[in-house]
């Protein structure tokens, strides 16, 4: 399957008031070189998922995701280089779902939004709240943050 997203910083709080849901994140990574390996804990759901490198400046790549259960995903969060906690929230707006992660723990104070797209060329309409694009930008992809995290770095962006 391919993945098409769009990650944004934000650009206001005006966001909250649109929240549909929200559910805690548990991410960690096993394996990030050609093809990276992530395992979830989201809620009580655990889930594996395969990821390529982007080709296209991180709009685009290949994605295969599963579900595994919940002890084996504990388990291997217990083995991965670096865990990400963050808390997901998902938006609707302007025809799209956006997908904003609220980071915790060392990478506090990181807000970003995702959106996916069916393809490379989709336009989208973005809400007010949505601020400056870091598709592609490597700092902002969950893991790198997992070795270099948001609070060791920001003060100089």
């Amino acid at each position: 399957m391919q993945e098409i997203e769009r990650k944004y910083l934000l650009a206001n709080d005006e966001w909250r008031k649109e929240v549909n849901h929200s559910m805690r994140i548990a991410q960690g990574y096993l394996c990030s070189r050609k093809v990276t390996a992530r395992v979830r804990l989201c809620d009580e759901r655990g889930i594996l998922t395969l990821k390529s490198k982007s080709r296209d400046g991180g709009l685009s790549r290949f994605e295969w995701e599963r579900e595994i259960p919940r002890g084996v995903a504990e388990r291997l969060l217990d083995r991965c280089e670096g865990v990400i906690d963050k808390v997901r929230h998902i938006v609707k707006a302007n025809g799209h779902t956006f997908e904003i992660d609220e980071f915790r723990g060392d990478n506090e104070g990181l807000i970003v939004a995702e959106v996916e797209l069916s393809s490379c060329d989709e336009k989208v309409t973005l809400p007010t709240w949505v601020g400056e694009e870091v598709t592609g930008v490597r700092c902002f992809y969950n893991s790198f943050l997992t070795k270099h995290p948001y609070s060791q770095w920001h003060k100089s962006r």
